[in-house]
């Protein structure tokens, strides 16, 4: 594969958790259960509409699935490597913003 495709690549999976409201979300997903979008929203205290966006984009992204049951839908961490990545990220960030 092409370094600079796979750099690419890379990056846009970043620039997704880079998103405070994404990155929070995926943080309530590590603990194992599916929520639905407004669960979520209310989690992060965005509008449903806001969440069920940014669940569009991780869906889209692979880093979430979406379970449907009758006219709900669930959405989970698309497996555990996902969960490692996000658990990864999340002891490395520093507790309080960098200044730039």
């Amino acid at each position: 594969m092409d370094p600079r495709e796979s750099g690419r690549d890379l990056a846009a999976v970043a620039s997704l958790l880079a998103d405070p409201t994404r990155a929070a979300i995926c943080l309530a997903l590590l603990d194992g259960r599916s929520w639905s979008a407004g669960e979520l929203a209310r989690h992060t205290g965005v509008a449903p509409s806001t969440a069920t966006g940014h669940l569009h984009l991780l869906v889209a992204a692979g880093l979430l699935a979406e379970q449907r049951q009758g006219r709900h839908r669930y959405v989970a961490l698309a497996g555990p490597d996902v969960a490692d990545v996000v658990e990864t990220l999340a002891a490395l960030a520093p507790q309080s913003p960098l200044a730039s």
